[in-house]
């Protein structure tokens, strides 16, 4: 079983300058900071967007904080396919979970629609499909906030 998870972030801009900002290493640094992860880092090379985050686990619930730790490390890695499609990759190092899904962006006069579908999967008996609502829910917030600085990103 997974978790499903789609998100629609709009643009009022066009398909090429939403698919420029999501390739620019100080608009995903900005994210980070804005999503207050411990520590993050970005590398852009060519095709693939590798994004690293830590982020603390002190709001995360008792039973997952025992399989995750003090501390979630994410590597979201997006392997670009097209000028406007991405296929997606969030890894969990070290842990039994990961979600992997498609970024595309789809233009109609001059507004850019960016849908995120990922299937968010933890193999732990018992508490896995806690564990993956847990991660759906906060991989959706990150999206928001995302999506709050592309807004204020694309109007400069």
């Amino acid at each position: 079983m997974s978790t499903k998870l789609t998100k629609q972030l709009t643009y009022d801009a066009p398909a090429e300058a939403v698919a420029a900002m999501l390739d620019d290493v100080a608009f995903r640094e900005a994210v980070l900071e804005r999503q207050r992860v411990v520590r993050g880092s970005v590398d852009i090379d060519g095709d693939v967007a590798r994004i690293e985050q830590v982020r603390s686990a002190d709001d995360i619930p008792a039973f997952a904080r025992k399989f995750v730790g003090d501390e979630i490390v994410i590597v979201q890695t997006e392997t670009w396919t097209s000028a406007h499609g991405a296929d997606v990759e969030l890894a969990i190092p070290g842990k039994p979970g990961d979600a992997v899904g498609t970024l595309v962006l789809v233009e109609a006069g001059g507004t850019t629609t960016e849908t995120v579908e990922l299937a968010v999967s933890v193999r732990i008996p018992l508490v896995g499909g806690k564990i993956e609502s847990m991660i759906a829910e906060m991989v959706g917030h990150a999206l928001d906030v995302e999506h709050r600085v592309g807004v204020e990103w694309l109007k400069r």
